[in-house]
C-alpha cells in the first residue's frame, strides 16, 4: 500500500515535469526548428504516463510516511531523467539511450558533464531543455510540488527534508513546511530574474541570456557553446556569471532571513557563508598569485580574471570555462576540484558534501585532541552561538564515511572497466561532487562523449549519489528499509 501511494505522486509528479516541456516547445515553435514534433511527441508520452500512474493508483492516495519519502525521492530522480532524456532521444540523430538518459541526469543534478559536442549546431530548444533540466533540479521538482501543491496529500515535511541538502534539515523559515518551500521557490526566482536580466544587458541574446540563467542559479554548468563562457570573451558576462555564480552557493535560506530583517547583517553573521567566501576570496588571490609567477597568464590583471572565474565556477560546482585550466600546472587544477567537493554551503544548489561538514569536523577534530589532553572536559562542538547535537555529529560522521566509500568503490569501478587512474579518479569526483569536468579525458576542453557505455552508468549513480546526499539513496539499499 505504501509503495502504491508512492507511485501516486510520482504520476503527479510526472505530469508536473511534462508541463515543463512547454517551454522548450514555445522556444522550438517561436523558432520552426527541427525539435517541434520531437517535444510535441515527448510531451505527449510523459504526460500520458504521468496521468496512467496517478489514475491507476489514485485509491492509494495517502499521508506519506518518512520512510515513503525516501523511496518517492529516490524514484523521482531515477525516474524523471528517464522521461527528460525522450526529447533529447528523439532530436538529435544517433545519440544513443545511455547517452541521452547521462545528459538527462546530468542535467537534473546540476553536474553540468556532458556527453554531446556541437553544441551550437543544436535546435535552440534542446539547448534550453538541458538547461532547463538544471534550473528544475537544482531546488528540486520535490520542494516545487510542496511548494505549489499543497493539497496533494503528502508529508511535506520529510519530503523537505530529504531534498534538502546538508547536516542540520530540521530549521524552517516559516511555520508551515509548503510556505517554506515557497519561499525558497520565490528567493530563487528573483535570483533568476535578476541574473537573466544581468546577462542581457552584459552582451548576451535573449535566449541564451535565459539559457546560462537557468544553468548559473542552479550551478549546473550547461552551456548552449562547445567553447561555454569562451564563446564570449567578455570581461562583463563572466564578472555578472562570478558574481550570480558566488550567491548562489549561499544558503537560500539566509537570503530569506535578510529580507525579513531588512539587512544583509544574517547572511554575513552565518558562519558557514564567511567561511564560504573566505576561502573563495584567499583561493582567487593564491592563484592569480601563482599563475602570473608560473608565467600561465601575461599580466596580473589577466590572472586575476582567469583565476576568479574558474576558481569560482569550480568551487561551486557550476562548471563554466573560459579555457582549459587542464593546461595550468597540477596545483592549480587540482586545487580547484578539491574546493568543489566541500565550499559551497548546504541549503544552496550546490553539490559536494559542503562546508557546513568540514567546519562540524574541524571542530569536532579539535574536540577530540583537547579531550586527549583534558579527558574529563565538558566541550561541546559549537557552530555559530549554537551547540551542535550528538545527533547530527554522528550523521556527519556517517555521512563522510560513506563519502569515502563511496568515492573509492566508484573510483575502482572505474579503473576496473579500463580506464587510466586520472580520468578515473577525476571523472568520479567531478559527478559525485555534481561538478561537471574533470581532468584528462573528461577535461574542461573535452567532455565524457568518450567513456564507455558501463563507465556512464557509473558516472550516472556517482551524480544521483551526489545530490541526493548519498544516505537518502543507499538507504534504499538496506534490508531494514524494506521491513514492515
Amino acid at each position: 500500500m505504501g509503495a502504491l501511494a508512492v507511485v501516486a505522486m510520482v504520476g503527479r509528479l510526472v505530469v508536473l515535469f511534462a508541463l515543463f516541456m512547454g517551454v522548450p516547445l514555445a522556444f522550438a515553435a517561436a523558432a520552426d526548428d527541427a525539435a517541434r514534433d520531437p517535444f510535441l511527441a515527448a510531451a505527449a508520452i510523459t504526460l500520458t504516463s504521468g496521468l496512467a500512474m496517478s489514475l491507476a493508483t489514485r485509491r492509494f492516495r495517502r499521508e506519506l510516511q518518512p520512510r515513503d519519502g525516501f523511496l518517492l525521492v529516490g524514484l523521482t530522480w531515477a525516474l524523471l531523467p528517464l522521461f527528460g532524456a525522450l526529447p533529447l532521444l528523439l532530436a538529435i540523430p544517433g545519440l544513443g539511450f545511455t547517452d541521452a538518459y547521462f545528459e538527462a541526469m546530468s542535467g537534473f543534478t546540476t553536474t553540468g558533464a556532458t556527453v554531446l559536442s556541437g553544441l551550437d549546431a543544436l535546435p535552440t530548444s534542446v539547448n534550453v531543455w538541458r538547461c532547463l533540466l538544471s534550473l528544475i533540479g537544482g531546488m528540486g521538482i520535490i520542494i516545487l510540488a510542496v511548494a505549489i501543491l499543497p493539497l496533494l496529500g503528502v508529508g511535506g515535511n520529510q519530503l523537505v527534508k530529504t531534498e534538502m541538502t546538508g547536516p542540520m534539515k530540521d530549521q524552517k523559515l516559516t511555520p508551515r513546511i509548503a510556505d517554506t518551500a515557497r519561499a525558497v521557490w520565490v528567493i530563487y526566482a528573483v535570483i533568476a530574474l535578476v541574473c537573466t536580466l544581468a546577462y542581457q544587458m552584459a552582451g548576451m541574446s535573449w535566449s541564451d541570456a535565459f539559457m546560462h540563467m537557468c544553468t548559473t542559479v542552479s550551478l549546473g554548468g550547461f552551456s548552449s557553446h562547445d567553447a561555454s563562457f569562451g564563446y564570449w570573451d567578455s570581461p562583463a558576462i563572466e564578472a555578472v556569471a562570478i558574481a550570480f555564480m558566488m550567491l548562489s552557493g549561499i544558503n537560500l535560506v539566509l537570503y530569506f532571513a535578510a529580507w525579513r530583517a531588512r539587512s544583509p547583517a544574517p547572511v554575513w553573521r552565518n558562519t558557514e557563508a564567511r567561511a564560504y567566501l573566505g576561502v573563495l576570496v584567499a583561493t582567487v588571490a593564491l592563484l592569480t598569485a601563482f599563475l602570473w609567477l608560473q608565467g600561465s597568464a601575461p599580466s596580473a590583471a589577466a590572472a586575476l580574471r582567469l583565476a576568479a572565474f574558474h576558481v569560482v565556477s569550480v568551487a561551486t560546482t557550476t562548471g563554466y570555462a573560459t579555457y582549459d585550466y587542464a593546461q595550468w600546472p597540477h596545483f592549480a587544477s587540482m586545487l580547484m576540484i578539491l574546493l568543489g567537493c566541500f565550499a559551497t554551503c548546504a541549503g544552496s544548489t550546490g553539490g559536494g558534501m559542503k562546508m557546513v561538514r568540514v567546519l562540524l569536523l574541524l571542530k569536532l577534530s579539535r574536540r577530540e585532541m583537547l579531550r586527549i589532553l583534558h579527558p574529563s572536559a565538558v566541550t561541546p562542538v559549537v557552530l555559530g552561538g549554537t551547540v551542535v547535537s550528538e545527533r547530527v555529529m554522528h550523521s556527519v560522521v556517517a555521512y563522510m564515511m560513506m563519502y569515502g566509500a563511496s568515492l573509492v568503490a566508484l573510483t575502482l569501478a572505474m579503473l576496473f572497466s579500463g580506464l587510466e587512474p586520472v580520468t578515473a579518479f577525476t571523472a568520479v569526483l567531478a559527478c559525485l561532487n555534481n561538478i561537471g569536468p574533470g581532468l584528462g579525458e573528461v577535461g574542461p576542453a573535452l567532455n565524457y562523449g568518450g567513456l564507455s557505455g558501463v563507465q556512464l552508468w557509473i558516472c550516472t549513480l556517482a551524480m544521483m549519489l551526489g545530490r541526493l546526499e548519498l544516505l537518502a539513496v543507499l538507504v534504499l539499499l538496506t534490508p531494514q528499509f524494506w521491513r514492515k
